[in-house]
C-alpha cells in the first residue's frame, strides 16, 4: 500500500473544492455493485491552483505535479487511475460520482511514454473503465543560452536549455517563424535550427514551442542596434601610438579571410588579438595587445543604448556580448581583459574590468576551443566594480562611470600574467596559482555589443479580457 502525504497546495485545493464534494460525499460511502459497472464519462478537466487568479481553470493539458479535477459522471467506485500508463495515487475521500481529484506524479513519463498510452488518463473501476485523451506535459521548458546570437541567415544555431522536447516552432525577432528543419535533443537539452532570413535588426527574444510548451530566450538575439564595434562600419575603432612591435592594434591589424566552420563562419573583418606581426606573447606580461573603440566624442552609450536598455535596468540584466573563434586549444595561460574605459594599465582584478579566462570552468582547467564562431555573454554584474551584492547597481551606474572617465574608449587587452584562482572566485581560500608561459594562441573576436538579458514571461494561460 502506498504511503502518500498530500502537499500543502493539494490540501488547500481540497478545501477550495469543498463546495464540489461535501454534499455528494454524504452518499458516496454507500458503494454498490451497480457503481462498479456504471459507465464513466468526462465532460471537462480543471486545473486546481489555489495561487492562481483562476483557481479552478478549465484546461486541455497539464504538467507534472499539477492537480486536476475531472468533472463528469460515474466516478464512484474508481479503483485505479493511470496517467500515461503510470499508476497515480487517488484519495477516495476526494472521489464522488461527478468529480475526481488527481495529482499528476512527477514520475509520470511524458515524451518517453509508449505511444499507445501517451497523453491519456485511464480511469479503472471493477467492471468498467475509460481512457480519456488528455495532453500531459513535463515541466515548463527553459532556454539557458544560444550558441550564436548574431549569426548570418542560413547559419545553424544551437538553443540550449531544459525541457526542449519535440520543438515544432521557433519564432525569431520580427515574427519570423520556422517550423521545418528543427532538430531536437531526445533529452530536451538543446535544439538546432538554421537561422531564417528577415530577422529584425532591432533584435529581441527567440520563442521556442514544443511538446512541453513554450519558452523565451533573453532579449539578446540579433541586437544590431547594440553593436559597439564590428570592424565593418558599425562603431568606430580608435588607435594611436602604433608600432610594428607595439601593443596597439589598428585597422591594418584586422583580418578578413573567411575563418570558422560551416554554419558559423566569420562576418567580414574581425580582430586577431595576436596579430600576424607578433609571433607569440611572453610569459608574465600584461597588455600584450590592446584594441579600442574611438571613445570621447564618438562613443555615446546613453544615446545609443538607453532607448532599448533603460538606464534603471539592474546590471545583472544587461550584458556585453561578443563573438569568438579559437581554432586550437587555449589552456593554462593568457586571458582577455575587458575594460569599460581606457583607465587601466594591465594586471587588474578590480575596478571596471572583467578578465575572461575561458579555460577555467568550475575551478578546473578545461582546454577551450570552438568549432566555429560562438557568442560569449558577460552580464555587467561580472565586472568587478559592479559585482558587489551589498549595493544595487543599475545600468545608469555604468553610464555615469564611462561619462566620468578621462578616456571613454571601450576595449580589450590580451594579458599573459600569473594569477590565483581566488582572483576569479574572489574566495581567499582558493589558493591555486596559475603560472603563465609563452603562448602563440590564436584568439579572434567580432561584433562587440550591449544587450538586454530581460526575458519575456511565457504563460500557459495568457490573460484574457474575461479573467
Amino acid at each position: 500500500m502506498k504511503n502518500i502525504i498530500l502537499n500543502n497546495k493539494l490540501w488547500t485545493v481540497a478545501l477550495l473544492l469543498c463546495s464540489f464534494f461535501v454534499l455528494p460525499l454524504l452518499s458516496s460511502c454507500d458503494e454498490t455493485d451497480e457503481s462498479a459497472s456504471t459507465p464513466i464519462s468526462v465532460s471537462a478537466v480543471y486545473l486546481e491552483d489555489a495561487d492562481s487568479d483562476v483557481p479552478d481553470r478549465p484546461v486541455t493539458f497539464a504538467r507534472l505535479g499539477q492537480v486536476l479535477r475531472l468533472e463528469g459522471k460515474g466516478f464512484a467506485g474508481v479503483k485505479k487511475v493511470l496517467v500515461n500508463g503510470y499508476e497515480t495515487y487517488i484519495n477516495p475521500v476526494y472521489v464522488t460520482d461527478n468529480n475526481l481529484l488527481v495529482q499528476i506524479s512527477r514520475e509520470t513519463p511524458t515524451s518517453k511514454a509508449p505511444d499507445d498510452v501517451r497523453n491519456t488518463i485511464r480511469i479503472i473501476k471493477a467492471a468498467t473503465e475509460l481512457t480519456y485523451n488528455f495532453e500531459i506535459r513535463s515541466a515548463a521548458p527553459a532556454i539557458t543560452s544560444v550558441s550564436h546570437t548574431m549569426p548570418q541567415a542560413g547559419d545553424t544555431i544551437v538553443i540550449n536549455g531544459t525541457g526542449l522536447v519535440e520543438i515544432e516552432k521557433i519564432t525569431f525577432p520580427g515574427d519570423v517563424v520556422v517550423t521545418e528543419g528543427i532538430v531536437s535533443d531526445e533529452d530536451g537539452k538543446f535544439c538546432k535550427v538554421a537561422v531564417p532570413a528577415g530577422v529584425s535588426a532591432d533584435g529581441g527574444s527567440i520563442l521556442v514551442e514544443g511538446a512541453n510548451g513554450g519558452a523565451y530566450s533573453s532579449a539578446y538575439f540579433n541586437v544590431k542596434r547594440g553593436v559597439l564595434l564590428d570592424f565593418d562600419g558599425n562603431g568606430q575603432q580608435g588607435f594611436w601610438s602604433w608600432s610594428e612591435t607595439g601593443s596597439m592594434l589598428d585597422d591594418t591589424d584586422l583580418e578578413s579571410a573567411p575563418i570558422g566552420a560551416p554554419g558559423a563562419m566569420s562576418q567580414g573583418k574581425y580582430v586577431a588579438h595576436r596579430p600576424a606581426r607578433l609571433a607569440s606573447f611572453p610569459a608574465a606580461k600584461n597588455r600584450n595587445t590592446e584594441v579600442w573603440t574611438a571613445g570621447n566624442d564618438v562613443d555615446n552609450w546613453r544615446a545609443q543604448l538607453t532607448p532599448f536598455i533603460p538606464a534603471e535596468t539592474p546590471v545583472a540584466d544587461v550584458a556585453l556580448q561578443f563573438d569568438i573563434f579559437v581554432p586550437e586549444e587555449w589552456v593554462n595561460t593568457g586571458f582577455l581583459k575587458i575594460c569599460m574605459a581606457n583607465n587601466f594599465n594591465g594586471g587588474e582584478w578590480t575596478g571596471a574590468v572583467y578578465n575572461y579566462v575561458p579555460w577555467i570552468e568550475n575551478k578546473a582547467v578545461v582546454p577551450f576551443s570552438t568549432k566555429g564562431w560562438v557568442t560569449v555573454t558577460i552580464p555587467l554584474n561580472k565586472f568587478y566594480a559592479f559585482a558587489s551584492t551589498d549595493q544595487v547597481y543599475t545600468f545608469e551606474d555604468v553610464l555615469v562611470y564611462r561619462e566620468g572617465a578621462s578616456w571613454q574608449n571601450f576595449g580589450f587587452f590580451f594579458e599573459n600574467s600569473d594569477f590565483k584562482l581566488s582572483d576569479i572566485t574572489k574566495n581567499d581560500a582558493d589558493e591555486t596559482e596559475f603560472v603563465s608561459s609563452a603562448t602563440s594562441v590564436k584568439v579572434y573576436t567580432d561584433n562587440w555589443r550591449m544587450v538586454s538579458l530581460v526575458k519575456p514571461e511565457y504563460s500557459d494561460f495568457p490573460v484574457t479580457s474575461n479573467e
